[in-house]
């Protein structure tokens, strides 16, 4: 049987439930002292130059509905090369994936990913609880991915709130237009500056994937400059379609990871 999103977020409180005990939060906090300022990540996919996209490249190991992405992952998985690869071929940040159970993926990929390239690091996980927010701080992560399907608007803005305080970038993600509409008051809030809204184009029905989602929805979009089209990227047709409707950021990630070489598939998808 797929796996659902309450699954998910079931197993996740769990585990931040197990991370609460083994890591207090005074921990966490003085961890991030010993960090610098996280990286601009709003500032490095916002504004690019007309007729171009700036890509979130995604490291991405396993997902439920497609398994290992290839099937050497399952026995080796190298982040730091892939984020190279990626920076190489024009990507302006990363989105990582760190959750272990569903995704195999780790928390300490993002300072792997940090220390290798210049690039700002989207911690990419199911964020739940406001501990999750310290410990992708603590962790490394420039910015957190916050899903509108998973959160209650009082717990979506003491969230954001809290990802200013900390300096980190929200991706304010939706896959509905209801919760579009729900959320859209809430894009740029609490500074416009540290707050991205994206549009997912999978179906969690499905799990299939369409790039003419983010079009159905872009006109109920305030902001298009704000805007992350999600999923289902895999030729350069799909980001003209998504510039000429005004969608200039894409998060790109199956699509790339499929392949022998990440980067060289991204170089292709960017001509």
């Amino acid at each position: 049987m797929p796996v659902t999103l309450d699954e998910i977020v079931a197993r996740t409180r769990q585990r931040v439930a197990v991370a609460k005990r083994d890591v207090p939060l005074d921990a966490l906090r003085e961890r991030i002292t010993e960090l610098g300022r996280p990286r601009n990540f709003f500032g490095a996919v916002v504004g690019q130059k007309q007729g171009t996209t700036s890509i979130i490249a995604e490291v991405k190991r396993r997902s439920p509905s497609a398994g290992w992405l290839r099937p050497e992952y399952e026995q080796a998985f190298d982040p730091v090369d892939i984020a190279r690869r990626y920076h190489g071929a024009g990507a302006r940040a990363i989105s990582c994936l760190t959750e272990p159970d569903f995704f195999s993926g780790d928390p300490a990929y993002i300072h792997m990913i940090r220390d290798a390239v210049p690039l700002p690091v989207l911690r990419k996980d199911f964020i739940v609880d406001p501990y999750q927010v310290w410990e992708s701080r603590a962790m490394g992560a420039d910015a957190i991915l916050l899903i509108a399907e998973c959160l209650t608007e009082s717990m979506l803005l003491d969230l954001l709130i809290l990802a200013r305080e900390l300096e980190l970038t929200a991706l304010l993600e939706v896959h509905t237009m209801e919760n579009l509409l729900r959320v859209r008051p809430h894009v740029g809030f609490p500074l416009r500056s540290y707050c991205l809204l994206g549009i997912n184009n999978r179906d969690l029905d499905t799990m299939t994937t369409d790039v003419a989602h983010t079009l159905r929805l872009v006109d109920l979009v305030d902001d298009p400059s704000v805007l992350v089209s999600e999923s289902g990227i895999r030729e350069p047709a799909d980001l003209k379609k998504l510039r000429d409707n005004g969608v200039s950021i894409a998060l790109v990630g199956e699509s790339l990871m499929r392949t022998e070489d990440p980067g060289a598939a991204l170089e292709a998808l960017l001509k």
